[in-house]
């Protein structure tokens, strides 16, 4: 059983960081927890069990206690030089007890780490965002300095802080600034930075829309007197010129969008195939699967519903060939809702009085097409 726990208390240790003289209240506190697994923080809490008198015999049990604590103090004592650095191994390794290592740790860094705290603060409240710089990249700092507040244990509502950043923000975002200041509705600090983010989006994209052009102005009219009399005919070069050609003419189109609408919208119109003619195209294109099942829904209807019965061809008739019409059922964004397929009659070749004696016109709800 001691086996184990010195090779597990030898692994938690090995994970610690050691410490270099930065950010100390954290690394106490995880050494504190590891030095109360081990059992061994007590010497640093309760004094030494104190030696007999000359004439005073002491029990086993005082005995025994006195070496267990001399024994612990010197481990407790290694773990805390071991979880510091070689340059403050070296400053720190004389001291003879960790209570009084302890100690000085504590004097030497907390009120470092209170000096810290008070210019945490202060880098805070003086931060002023500039035009010139992207405003997301200035929150984030922003963000960083809050996040050294949890490390410190330092407390700070969450409005002051919203509050405060929005007071941060660039003379250019003066109106923006005041509408959020106007805003009803309470934002934390994750809704600010969506909104920023946002607002700087589309101030890019109205700086780069705005762009002024290129206009060449005519600042006055002036009388220019020309002299042609000693002007020479330029001079034609008689070799024959051949008109350069780049192929044959070809259509180019204007897209508008960003990159990756347009990278995105690429495969959707690759992937587009117009509609089977025939019942051999159904079968050989890349949606034949779907085409399979119209087909078999549209059979299951027809002998379901009787419109069509099989009989035997009689002397003298002569059959009428029949089609299939296949249709892309499609919904608002242009993406495929269904599969539909009809089997219909060739209507052409038959003849009125003989054939058929009515006409009936086709009514279909636009719900079931």
């Amino acid at each position: 059983m001691a086996f184990v726990t010195l090779k597990d208390m030898g692994s938690d240790f090995h994970h610690l960081e050691r410490f270099d003289g930065g950010d100390f209240v954290l690394w106490q506190r995880k050494m504190h927890f590891l030095l109360v697994t081990v059992k061994v923080y007590y010497v640093i809490v309760n004094p030494r069990p104190p030696e007999p008198g000359e004439n005073e015999e002491e029990s086993v049990a005082k005995t025994h206690e006195r070496l267990r604590w001399d024994q612990d103090d010197e481990i407790c004592r290694g773990h805390i030089l071991n979880g510091m650095s070689n340059m403050l191994l070296n400053a720190y390794h004389t001291v003879k007890t960790a209570k009084e290592l302890w100690n000085q740790l504590e004097r030497r860094y907390i009120t470092e780490d209170a000096t810290s705290k008070r210019f945490i603060v202060s880098k805070f409240f003086d931060y002023k965002m500039v035009d010139g710089r992207s405003v997301i990249e200035q929150f984030n700092e922003i963000k960083s300095i809050l996040k050294r507040y949890s490390q410190h244990k330092l407390a700070l509502d969450e409005f002051i802080v919203v509050t405060s950043i929005i007071d941060k923000l660039p003379p250019s975002w003066k109106n923006f600034r005041n509408s959020l200041k106007h805003c009803k509705e309470d934002i934390n600090l994750d809704e600010l930075g969506t909104y920023l983010w946002i607002e700087e989006d589309l101030r890019k994209e109205e700086k780069f829309q705005s762009l002024p052009k290129q206009v060449e102005q005519k600042e006055g009219q002036r009388d220019v007197e020309k002299n042609h009399e000693n002007e020479v005919e330029p001079r034609r070069s008689k070799r024959m010129r051949i008109a350069k050609t780049f192929g044959p003419d070809f259509y180019m189109y204007l897209v508008e969008g960003t990159r990756m609408a347009i990278h995105n919208s690429v495969p959707i119109v690759l992937n587009v195939e117009s509609d089977p003619k025939t019942y051999e195209e159904a079968m050989n294109s890349q949606d034949s699967s779907f085409w399979k099942e119209a087909i078999n829904e549209e059979i299951d209807s027809i002998m379901g519903n009787g419109t069509w019965k099989l009989v035997d061809l009689s002397p003298g008739s002569k059959p009428i060939g029949c089609k299939w019409i296949f249709k892309k059922k499609l919904r608002v964004d242009g993406s495929i809702k269904k599969f539909k397929s009809r089997l219909v009659a060739k209507g052409f070749s038959q003849k009125e009085g003989v054939d058929y004696f009515d006409i009936y016109a086709p009514v279909a709800r636009i719900a079931t097409y």
